[in-house]
């Protein structure tokens, strides 16, 4: 269908926007305050989708949040045959200890500072762009492009495992099948990710006796426990990880405990200790396998009178691996290599939405404006120059993609 008379975006205009509506992913934690979660960003997505003429859809995933997709339906019936998606997620990581406004995007140095700038809503405010100009432009020979719009990326990517279960069912009105190829939004510098680990996160829980700390020998230290457990897992990444593979472009798996709480006061012996576990996995490797081996290890390692207990992991996804994504990734390649990207193929270590589309077998790649450096930082920025050629890069793929 033409979209005669659509007007088509401003970049900085539209991330302004975006920034200034608030999607914090409360991950796990204290959810009380009305910035949380991404029904407020949805909203904004489908007065942008109306106004651009597009119908759209949306998938509730969880109470106040849902995936949103629209359809920009190709210029021709050939070309209609494929299906391109650009994927970018809604939610941004919590606020605290940010040291500028996280909601008042400020646009200074030739830079968009504010919460969700860098990771991702610039990704998402430029594929926007793109998906605006395309509408207006309609080129001949563009394939049919769906926006799709993500939920609950940065705490266990079940936005995007749901939208790709649905597609892969046939469910979805407006993808009534596998798409042929996904560009995920991630800050990548303008390189092409065609391959990332994966990760299982769980809690691992001591117990112990509680006590007054003036008789600390009628009570039983759950720190003193997790203490053990500590020695043994910084063991593991030190001397285990290392030996269970290794990827061309990643390197190998690694662990890390990144949170500790226990106790209730300095008087009481603690009767508790939870520590969270990070367990990056190479693609193709299981994260379920990966966090058995390390808690088979503890198993062994630890006296049978450290009173332990493992948590189901909270999130367990797999990376994305590079078996099925390398003709998308030279084709995108060569269009941004031409448009100021500098078009090299790369690994990361950190997770994206990619692996939920692979997974169902559609050759996905991650592709973006800004730096992995910048996200989640207490004054986070994306440079408006990287913005400003993620937008007219997104546009040449939607234009020249099926081009060979």
């Amino acid at each position: 269908m033409a979209l005669d008379g659509v007007e088509t975006l401003d970049v900085v205009e539209i991330l302004c926007s975006l920034v200034a509506t608030p999607s914090v992913n409360p991950m796990g934690r204290d959810d009380t305050g009305d910035e949380f979660y991404e029904y407020r960003m949805t909203d904004l997505l489908e007065g942008i989708f109306r106004g651009l003429g597009l119908p759209f859809e949306r998938q509730q995933v969880a109470p106040k949040r849902s995936n949103i997709v629209a359809r920009l339906d190709a210029s021709d019936q050939h070309a209609g045959d494929q299906l391109l998606v650009f994927e970018a997620h809604q939610d941004t990581v919590p606020v605290n200890g940010m040291t500028i406004s996280p909601w008042e995007p400020t646009v200074r140095d030739g830079r968009v500072y504010g919460r969700g700038s860098c990771d991702i809503k610039g990704g998402m405010a430029a594929m926007l762009t793109a998906v605006s100009r395309l509408a207006a432009d309609r080129p001949a020979g563009m394939p049919t492009i769906i926006m799709a719009c993500s939920v609950n990326e940065e705490h266990g990517f079940s936005g995007a495992s749901d939208m790709a279960s649905l597609w892969e069912r046939g469910g979805s009105p407006l993808v009534p099948r596998k798409p042929d190829a996904v560009i995920v939004a991630e800050p990548t510098l303008l390189n092409i990710v065609v391959a990332h680990k994966g990760v299982a996160r769980w809690r691992i829980h001591t117990g112990g006796r509680a006590c007054h700390s003036s008789n600390p020998h009628l009570g039983d230290n759950a720190i003193y426990h997790m203490a053990r457990v500590l020695q043994h897992l910084e063991e593991y990444a030190r001397d285990v990880a290392p030996t269970l593979g290794a990827h061309r472009l990643l390197g190998g798996p690694t662990l890390s405990v990144g949170i500790i709480t226990g106790g209730i006061s300095v008087n009481t012996v603690p009767d508790a200790c939870v520590i969270e576990v990070d367990r990056r996995v190479l693609p193709g490797e299981d994260p379920v396998a990966a966090r058995q081996h390390v808690i088979d290890y503890l198993a062994a390692k630890l006296d049978k009178s450290v009173p332990i207990t493992h948590e189901d992991p909270f999130i367990a996804k797999g990376g994305l691996a590079d078996d099925h994504n390398q003709e998308l990734a030279a084709a995108v390649s060569r269009i941004a290599s031409g448009y100021g990207s500098p078009g090299e193929l790369i690994g990361v270590p950190y997770g994206t939405d990619a692996p939920a589309f692979d997974a169902i077998n559609c050759p996905t790649i991650v592709f973006g404006p800004g730096s992995i450096e910048q996200a989640h930082t207490k004054d986070e920025w994306l440079a408006i120059e990287q913005l400003k050629t993620a937008a007219e890069i997104y546009y040449q793929i939607g234009k020249q993609w099926l081009r060979k």
